[in-house]
């Protein structure tokens, strides 16, 4: 992160120089270096309100999370799908609490719930943590399990969905079986991308400067790691083709179902729990303690990346770039007008956002026109990816991502270009 960082702030002020000498000042206009440090300054404090605005959502995640635990409904979902996880993270226990951590935080994702992934995800870096033999670096499994969620299969984005309706769509659920077919292609990508890469980025050797750092989540009390074997291979294929069975139900009812799946989240870990004997309230109440301690950990690593991110947007570095790629992309199905959103979400969430809410509502393209539904589609089927390697990694205090980055952003371009072939195909 140190090459990455160092690099984008670099060359967001040599954008901002460069138009700084040839500026000609305009009364009420700021000049680039001005617009550069507001950016700087509002960057910073968006991204302290960023985290500070998720600790209610990781209280009550982590919370439940921790119900679920006590009451072995993690390890029990680990169990059921313990013969697609054990091949694609060899590495962790098969019936160690990461696994259903990490099976929690991608069906979260799947279902379009951005807010309940995110502590289920820092959970499962948590547990994946508690294996690692090189503190401050991120292990194998780290690397392969953010890439799958950054690219992360998503049946029903149902913030999209929403956000169309709003815009006039005739048909807002239109996105599905294009987002699903992107985040189909950009996960297979991910995980092709993670385990080719790893060999060209070792372990390397101990971090003297991580070693002494205070890792309070290890010594943790957590689920016993025994293995206590896995269900027979039949109830495991038919719990997959069960999962597989729910897509054309998803696409077909996602709008009515969407409202009802974090209620009843909190309802059915709850039951759960207390079916199993657990001491809801109190274990809720001992799980949800983490969510401040979490918050408050992630706030410099959230800090430095935004406010790079902040610099790279305010001094026209984007928009240089946009203008370059522009004529080039538009041949090939990404118009100039989608390219900033493309070019966009992987660095800004907010930035992104804005970048398609203002195009769906411009009454000369709309929802339902080709570039409405490549950018909706890119906005359910792409992640923020440098937003989610800070949070994950700074929860964990990891500061060598190793090949994380390269297999998230190869799952981010596969995504656009999956993106733009479906979307050229149904709706030019």
């Amino acid at each position: 992160m140190n090459g990455i960082f160092l690099g984008i702030v670099l060359i967001a002020f040599a954008a901002a120089a460069w138009r700084q000498i040839g500026h000609v000042p305009v009364e009420g206009q700021p000049s680039p270096m001005e617009a550069l440090s507001s950016g700087m300054i509002d960057a910073a404090g968006g991204a302290v309100e960023l985290a500070l605005g998720l600790v209610g959502v990781m209280t009550l995640f982590l919370g439940l999370m921790k119900v679920a635990e006590a009451g072995g409904l993690l390890v029990i979902i680990a169990k059921l799908i313990r013969p697609l996880m054990t091949r694609l993270f060899p590495e962790v226990p098969p019936n160690h609490p990461a696994m259903g951590a990490m099976i929690l935080n991608m069906s979260a994702n799947a279902l379009g719930l951005g807010n309940a992934a995110t502590p289920f995800g820092i959970r499962a870096m948590q547990e994946l943590d508690k294996l690692n033999t090189r503190p401050g670096t991120a292990t194998n499994a780290m690397a392969l399990f953010l890439a799958i969620n950054t690219s992360s299969i998503t049946l029903l984005p149902t913030g999209v969905i929403a956000i169309r309706a709003a815009a006039g769509s005739a048909d807002p659920a239109a996105i599905l079986p294009t987002t699903l077919f992107a985040t189909i292609c950009a996960t297979i990508a991910a995980v092709s991308a993670a385990f080719l890469y790893r060999r060209f980025f070792p372990l390397g050797p101990l971090d003297p400067d991580a070693a002494p750092v205070d890792r309070p989540w290890v010594n943790e009390e957590g689920e016993h790691i025994e293995d206590a074997g896995a269900y027979p291979l039949w109830v495991s294929v038919a719990a997959l083709v069960t999962l597989f069975a729910l897509i054309p139900f998803t696409i077909v009812y996602g709008r009515a179902i969407s409202p009802w799946i974090v209620p009843g989240l909190m309802v059915g870990f709850l039951v759960f729990g207390a079916s199993r004997g657990v001491r809801i309230y109190e274990v809720f109440v001992e799980g949800a303690k983490d969510g401040f301690q979490v918050a408050l950990r992630i706030i410099p690593y959230l800090v430095a990346i935004l406010v790079a991110v902040g610099m790279f947007r305010a001094s026209g570095a984007m928009d240089y770039m946009v203008a370059t790629l522009g004529a080039l992309t538009g041949k090939v199905g990404l118009p100039a007008e989608a390219l900033p959103m493309a070019l966009l979400r992987p660095l800004s969430g907010s930035g992104a956002y804005g970048v398609m809410a203002s195009i769906i509502n411009d009454p000369a393209i709309g929802p339902d026109s080709y570039v409405g539904m490549l950018v909706t589609t890119l906005q359910g089927s792409t992640e923020t990816t440098f937003y989610v390697l800070a949070v994950y990694f700074g929860a964990v205090q990891i500061r060598r991502i190793r090949h994380t980055l390269a297999a998230a952003l190869t799952a981010d371009v596969v995504a656009v270009i999956a993106a733009v072939a479906i979307c050229s195909y149904l709706f030019l």
